[in-house]
C-alpha cells in the first residue's frame, strides 16, 4: 500500500475523534484532494470520507457492545458530533437504531 495512504489511515486512527477535512489530510502528505481522493480510493476501494465513517462507525458499534455510554456519548467519542445524523447513518447500516442494536447485543450475550 502506498506510503502516503497509510499515513492518512494512521492519521484517521489516532485523530477519528477531531474534525478531519480532504484538504487537511492531503496536505499532511503533499498531495492535492484530488490526488488523495484518486489514490485512496484505489488503494483502498473507498473514498477517505468513507473510510473515516466507516472507521467511526466500527468504533461506535464497539462502544455499544462494551459500554454504558448513552448513545450520545457514543456518538461524540466515536467523532460523530449530530446525534441525530449519526442515529440515522447507524440505522441505514444495521437496520436499528444504537439503542436496538445495544439491547439485541447484550440479549444475544446471555
Amino acid at each position: 500500500m502506498d506510503a502516503r495512504v497509510k499515513t492518512v489511515i494512521r492519521k484517521m486512527r489516532e485523530f477519528g475523534d477531531d474534525h478531519l477535512s480532504i484538504d487537511g489530510l492531503s496536505k499532511s502528505v503533499s498531495l492535492s484532494p484530488t490526488r488523495l481522493r484518486q489514490l485512496f480510493k484505489n488503494e483502498t476501494g473507498r473514498s477517505p470520507m468513507r473510510y473515516l465513517r466507516d472507521l467511526r462507525m466500527r468504533r461506535a458499534e464497539r462502544l455499544l457492545r462494551s459500554t454504558f455510554l448513552s448513545v450520545k456519548e457514543v456518538a461524540f467519542v466515536s467523532g460523530l458530533k449530530h446525534v441525530s445524523s449519526f442515529v440515522h447513518s447507524f440505522k441505514r447500516r444495521h437496520g436499528v437504531t444504537p439503542s436496538e442494536f445495544r439491547v439485541r447485543v447484550r440479549s444475544s450475550v446471555k
